[in-house]
């Protein structure tokens, strides 16, 4: 064996905790710590020292030039034992954990029991090199992440499930929504466990649940979800036709607006204004009804037709013009007198035919009955009396 010993870090960066091979060392041996390492020394049994980063002269009951003496009592063995653990301090990423069995648990929202597992990662790093290598290493030469995680999936089987119905519980996290918030449920269990880690001088740096195996396929199940997604359909529907609505009004208002700026530029183009296009509507409309009757009941005035302006008045003096030939307001329709004899038409206060000769009656309404008559005979025919000669 060599005088002094150089003991430095040889595992690798999965490696949470690793025992030097060489044991029984001589005083004076160097002792080199890496960066993120801590190296425990042991003596006789006893975790003496705790070093951090840095080179360092170890001390020893074990001199050289003694050994021989002092170790044949014992056979060779030196009754001064001395070792060196290393403990990675570095964050191991990554590490997989997941449910053995489903979780049992009451829906809050809608109050049925259903049976979901979870899985996720999850990184670790030493929080405290002592009691990790005290509490879980032992004699152990290597601790490795594997070892760690087999290690732990027990203990998280039975922290995490209960963990897990716990915050579903009193967060009331409906099963149909829990994918959408599974960051903070996710922080939630993380905060629960990380005392329970901290026991064993492990940190835990990162939790993340990332799926939620739910029981596709579960009559229960599938008809709460139905429930669940119809009713958010409906509301998704409605919502849906309210902005079809909203648009139609809006492009019909468009559309009147448009069918409104085309007039006005259709009007201020020809000349003439709203109240002028009305106004020739009106005698347009009147001009196509017959007699003077419904013209009158309608209440239209010569006057408004005079007042309707320079560019269309003219079009609606014509139609005035048209519709009140051969009227006379205020006067019955003048009455055309015929010759008894022949059946002429006589000349305004005729005493005679121009046709026949024959000389006429001076009086054309009936003596009896005062009808006037309106062509000639012999008879009144309202009352039947002779029409005198």
């Amino acid at each position: 064996m060599a005088i002094a010993e150089v003991i430095k870090y040889e595992g690798d960066n999965s490696t949470f905790i690793w025992k030097h091979p060489c044991e029984d060392f001589n005083t004076t041996s160097q002792l080199i710590v890496h960066e993120s390492q801590e190296a425990i020394f042991f003596m006789n049994g006893q975790a003496l020292d705790l070093f951090g980063p840095g080179r360092y002269t170890l001390e020893t009951q074990n001199i050289p030039l003694l050994r021989k003496i002092t170790n044949i009592p014992t056979g060779g063995i030196s009754p001064f034992h001395c070792e060196v653990y290393f403990i990675n301090k570095t964050e191991q990423m990554a590490i997989k954990w997941g449910t053995d069995s489903k979780v049992q648990y009451v829906e809050p929202t809608y109050k049925f029991p259903i049976s979901i597992g979870a899985s996720g990662e999850m990184s670790l790093s030493v929080s405290d090199s002592r009691k990790l290598l005290v509490r879980l290493v032992g004699t152990e030469r290597i601790l490795e992440r594997n070892q760690l995680s087999t290690f732990f999936r027990a203990f998280l089987m039975t922290k995490v499930k209960t963990y897990i119905a716990q915050e579903m519980r009193t967060s009331t996290v409906n099963i149909f929504e829990i994918d959408e918030r599974l960051e903070e449920f996710s922080t939630a269990i993380k905060t629960k466990l990380l005392e329970d880690f901290l026991d064993y001088g492990v940190n835990l740096n990162r939790f993340f649940v990332t799926t939620i195996v739910k029981p596709d396929g579960d009559p229960q199940y599938e008809r709460f979800k139905d429930l669940h997604f119809r009713q958010y359909a409906d509301i998704a529907e409605a919502e849906l036709q309210q902005k079809v609505g909203i648009i139609e009004q809006q492009t019909k208002a468009q559309q009147m607006i448009i069918e409104s700026q085309g007039l006005a530029q259709k009007r201020a183009t020809e000349g003439y204004t709203y109240q002028q296009e009305r106004g020739f509507n009106v005698a347009e409309g009147a001009a196509k009804n017959e007699g003077g009757g419904n013209f009158a009941n309608m209440g239209i005035g010569l006057g408004m037709m005079a007042g309707i302006g320079s560019t269309v008045g003219g079009a609606v003096n014509g139609a005035v013009g048209n519709a009140f030939t051969g009227m006379t307001f205020g006067q019955s329709p003048a009455t055309n007198r015929f010759c008894d004899q022949c059946g002429a038409e006589l000349s305004p206060d005729a005493a005679f035919c121009e046709n026949c000769g024959a000389p006429q009656s001076s009086s054309d309404t009936c003596t009896k009955c005062g009808f006037k008559f309106i062509k000639p005979g012999k008879f009144c025919p309202k009352c039947g009396a002779k029409r005198e000669e």
